[in-house]
Parts: C-alpha cells; structure tokens; sequence
C-alpha cells in the first residue's frame, strides 16, 4: 500500500467516530459505493426541510464539523444503528459537504481510503459550475480514485454518479487551472441559490477548502481563513492568484508531504479553532 493510499485509509481531525459509536456502524455494506448510500439516508440537506417544519434550532446541525458529533446529533434523533436510513425529519440537517464527509468518514472506519472534495458540479445546470462536494474512494482492483456524488445517488442528475465521469465534477483546483488558462467562464461558477455567491472568488474559495480536505480537514461549505475573506472582497491580487496556481498543482497530484508543506502556509493553514 502507497503512503497516500494508507494516508487516506485513516481517519482525520473531523472524520474519527468515538469508541461508543463504533458498535453504530455494524452492519454497514462492505461495498464503497453502497456505505455511500448509507450515509445518503443520514443526512438532510438544509435546502429540503422547509416542507418538514423542524424545531428552528435543528437549524444549527448544519455547522457541525466533527463526523462523530453529527453521529451524535443523529442518534439523539434515532438511535438506530447507521446502515438503518432514517426518514428525513429524523435526519441531521447539512449540506453536500456533510453527506461527502460523513461517507469519507464510515468509508475510512472500514479502511477504504477515501477522501471528501470540494468543487463544483458540472451536470446540475447546463454551462454552469455549482458549487458542490462529493466522495472519492480508491478501487484497488483499478488502481484510481472514484469520485461519487454521494448526495445525488439514484437522483438522476447524471448517468453514473457512482462513478462520475472525467469533468462531470471539477475539484476548486481544477476549476482554478480551467478558469486560469481561459477554458471557462469564472463568473458562471457558484452557489446554488444566491445572488452574490458567483465569480473567480468562489472558485479560489473553493480550491482553498479542496486543500484542506485533501489535508483531512474537512471545513464547512462557509468556513474562512487565511486571506478567503479578501479574496472575496477582491482584496487579493496577483500575488494570490499564484499562490494558488501552486496550490492547484499540488492538489492535482495529490502527494500528502507536498499537500501537507503547502497547507502550512501562513495564507492557506486552517487555524485550530475551526477543527472542534
């Protein structure tokens, strides 16, 4: 096994399940893609309970970070084991993010090595790169990573998003490279739902956060650090744009050392208040 492989076989700071809730997740598949559906049937998006009049301050699931705190919040709901789907008022409210990370989580308790990604999705509105996470895992027998789209299995958005095909999901990195060499519009890139949240500085924001997650940090969709705050002010400049030109090459091949020095950069590191 490579060290990145073994890397991504462990859990990180957000993906590590408390002793208690280890006997929680007997009975899950032993298929990669199916522990993605499991955690499909876990998760609400915070965009779909309006129909499910939940308590406001079920509201607040949404900004959880650690995966075992999510549990909790979950079980506390449900105490079922994991592999049970639960109906939506008994989900935890969260977003793309939390059902990507949540998979990488049950994926990396059975030793999968898989990794969350933070970037955009191509396939949701043509000419158009919505901001989005999704799931990789490694396919031993193929030797290559596997990008689900744990979120939207079964949904129909795409015809394999058990195996997303080359571009149907660009990654913040590789979003930045297309948008630096001039091959897509930057400002038909953002988030679904808003009117301000669109343009190059989403995608740097996002190519910032794919690193994180490389680096088994998992940040919320909204989390900021660093210079993201100015950069989407468009308070950045050339200076930045390189930095990150660097970081999408580092994220491209997916060394842990080299994705590891790099977020370590006053610019780039998550500070350790946004790892509770």
């Amino acid at each position: 096994m490579t060290d990145d492989v073994l890397y991504y076989s462990l859990p990180g700071p957000l993906t590590g399940l408390d002793p208690a809730q280890l006997r929680l997740a007997e009975g899950l598949p032993d298929d990669p893609v199916g522990i993605c559906a499991v955690a499909q049937g876990l998760v609400i998006h915070i965009a779909n309970v309006g129909p499910l009049n939940l308590p406001e301050d079920r509201l607040a699931e949404k900004d959880i970070r650690p995966v075992s705190a999510l549990i909790t919040a979950l079980t506390t709901l449900d105490p079922s084991p994991l592999h049970q789907a639960r109906p939506p008022e008994r989900r935890v409210v969260g977003t793309c993010r939390d059902f990507a990370t949540l998979a990488c989580a049950l994926l990396r308790l059975r030793g999968i090595p898989a990794r969350a990604r933070c970037g955009f999705g191509m396939y949701f509105e043509e000419g158009y790169g919505l901001d989005h996470w999704i799931t990789e895992y490694r396919h031993d027998g193929e030797d290559r990573w596997v990008r689900v789209d744990t979120e939207h299995l079964g949904r129909g958005f795409v015809a394999r998003p058990d195996d997303l095909a080359e571009g149907e999901f660009l990654t913040g990195g590789e979003a930045w490279t297309r948008y630096r060499q001039g091959h897509i519009d930057g400002h038909r890139f953002g988030v679904p739902r808003t009117d301000h949240a669109w343009g190059p500085s989403e995608i740097r924001g996002n190519a910032v956060r794919d690193l994180a997650a490389l680096c088994k940090k998992e940040m919320l969709p909204w989390d900021e650090w660093g210079r993201m705050a100015d950069a989407y002010a468009g308070r950045t400049g050339p200076d930045y744009d390189v930095l990150l030109d660097a970081l999408a090459d580092t994220c491209a091949a997916a060394r842990p050392p080299a994705l590891s020095g790099l977020s370590n950069h006053p610019d780039l590191a998550v500070p350790a208040h946004l790892l509770d």
